[in-house]
């Protein structure tokens, strides 16, 4: 059975480009396309180069499966993929924190840092 193997072209040269060049990876699929131009731009911000695909495929959904058409992110450079992860993985579960509020005695839950109820900000010992 032959194996095929997929060749990239440089558009400019038109000439193959070696496998260590092709560096970009997919990160994650994004549930829409707010989420995926968010972590983007996040991840932009701290230094990784990240770029939106298919950002207007939701246009097409009922042609293609759905999960085809969902936005993804990926990564320019191969080696900011588990950097990348971890960055993400953070912003997206923020450490949830459980304290009493010194003003109203509310108990605030998640990853909020002032009081809902009165909005006193949260003690500095958390």
């Amino acid at each position: 059975m032959p194996v095929f193997r997929s060749v990239h072209i440089d558009i400019i040269t038109k000439e193959p480009l070696p496998a260590t060049k092709i560096r970009m990876r997919r990160l994650i699929i994004a549930p829409n396309l707010a989420l995926a131009t968010l972590w983007a731009d996040w991840l932009c911000q701290a230094g990784v180069s990240t770029t939106v695909q298919r950002a207007f495929a939701g246009s097409i959904a009922g042609e293609l499966p759905p999960d085809q058409a969902l936005p993804e992110l990926w990564v320019d450079d191969d080696d900011d993929l588990q950097r990348a992860g971890s960055m993400l993985e953070a912003f997206r579960h923020p450490p949830s924190q459980l304290w009493a509020c010194p003003g109203c005695r509310e108990i605030i839950d998640g990853p909020f840092q002032q009081c809902w109820n009165c909005g006193q900000a949260m003690p500095q010992r958390f």
